[in-house]
């Protein structure tokens, strides 16, 4: 058998970007979860089309993929926004486009009718004016979607082990290098070994319930990770810590490292956001979802602001690819509460009156949804339909070449 060729730091580059295109082909929808940049540049163009709502901080990058079980400091598992990359403060209107968008792509590829999406964008609609009222949803609610039962389940009964196992770490603990994890550099290495040493990440490693706070760490293993979707190209780094118990045992701990870049989502002009893109982000998880935002770090690495954070088992993504008509409905109003909670957390009674006003709006008698929803998600399906075909043509043409 072949040796797998590891890429080296000079190489990663090419290999993350084709790595990335092909992702891109596999469907429309997750065309529609990489083209983040595509999105934003639609709603440039759209001009006044999308009503302004209250400047809060949004996702920035809301599409289904992008919400999940998240675990609490305190062990707690809710469904909140996951990915908070492109977060600002902006307009909320962008974000159930984005849903929406979403959503509306996994139905064309789960072979739904058209009747199906315009029931969706209703649910979405309401299920979205239900979180900002402050209705909550208990993990095992009968109204969420089947798979989001599943997921949360899960997720509760997950330990070490299966996060071990799903990330293919070995059990010594170290990380085996190969498609997915790639050698560091030996600047890399140094880098990681320092950001170990240094009291945030061993503060941030003892804030979970059951660690003593003032618990030694030590770095075990570090490698190149190559992860995600949008965010292929940019740093991203996987780091074992070990954590010393009272009992003298280690706990070994997965972390996360992610370099964070300028967003692609506009925000409110004028709005006041940290200058740093990893303290931007940090502050919007923690405005958005705080079971996030608590566990997370902002840093310097290799001169890179990067956000840390550690993954627990319990921290899962929603795969919402193949739904029935039924669950697909059921989806939209589930995920849209989910975000209207995440919105409503910075709003006052008046602002949230407003804009569920707002929303009320310009509603027609055959669409139970605002217009510019449904106009602006069918004008986003059929830009994004035929970039991604193009997308295709252009991948096919490269591998032939």
């Amino acid at each position: 058998m072949a040796k797998l060729h590891l890429p080296t730091p000079d190489e990663r580059a090419a290999v993350l970007g084709a790595a990335q295109r092909l992702k891109m082909t596999r469907s429309a929808h997750a065309y529609v979860r990489g083209a983040t940049q595509r999105f934003y540049e639609w709603l440039e163009a759209s001009g006044g089309k999308i009503p302004q709502g209250p400047s809060v901080w949004i996702c920035g990058d809301c599409h289904s993929g992008n919400l999940g079980p998240i675990a609490s400091p305190r062990g707690q598992v809710a469904v909140q926004i996951r990915d908070l990359d492109q977060t600002v403060i902006g307009n909320p209107a962008h974000d159930l486009i984005r849903l929406g968008l979403s959503l509306a792509t996994a139905a064309r590829g789960s072979n739904l009718p058209g009747v199906t999406t315009a029931l969706m964008v209703e649910q979405m609609v309401e299920g979205y004016e239900a979180g900002l009222q402050g209705e909550t949803l208990a993990p095992d609610e009968e109204t969420a979607p089947r798979e989001v039962r599943r997921v949360l389940k899960q997720a509760l009964k997950r330990r070490w082990k299966d996060l071990a196992r799903e990330r293919t770490l070995d059990p010594r603990p170290s990380i085996p290098l190969g498609k997915r994890f790639w050698p560091l550099s030996p600047a890399e290495r140094t880098a990681l070994e320092g950001l170990t040493a240094g009291e945030g990440l061993r503060r941030l490693v003892t804030a979970l319930q059951h660690r003593p706070n003032d618990a030694p760490i030590s770095m075990l293993d570090g490698a190149y990770w190559m992860k995600g979707c949008s965010s292929l190209g940019r740093l991203r780094f996987a780091l074992l810590v070990g954590v010393e118990g009272e009992d003298g045992g280690q706990e070994t701990l997965l972390i996360d490292i992610k370099e964070a870049v300028a967003a692609a989502a506009p925000a409110t002009p004028g709005a006041k956001m940290p200058a740093d893109n990893a303290k931007r982000v940090v502050a919007g998880a923690r405005a958005l979802s705080p079971f996030l935002g608590r566990r997370m770090l902002a840093g310097r690495l290799l001169r890179r602001a990067v956000v840390i954070r550690e993954l627990t088992p319990q921290d899962l993504k929603l795969d919402i690819d193949r739904l029935s008509r039924a669950e697909a409905v059921r989806a939209a109003h589930y995920l849209a509460l989910v975000v209207g909670r995440a919105h409503a957390r910075q709003m006052d009674a008046a602002t949230k009156a407003a804009w569920r006003a707002e929303l009320a709006r310009n509603r027609t008698k055959t669409l139970d949804a605002p217009f510019w929803l449904w106009s602006a998600i069918v004008e986003l399906i059929q830009s994004h339909e035929a970039a991604y075909l193009n997308h295709c043509r252009l991948h096919a043409a490269e591998i032939a070449g």
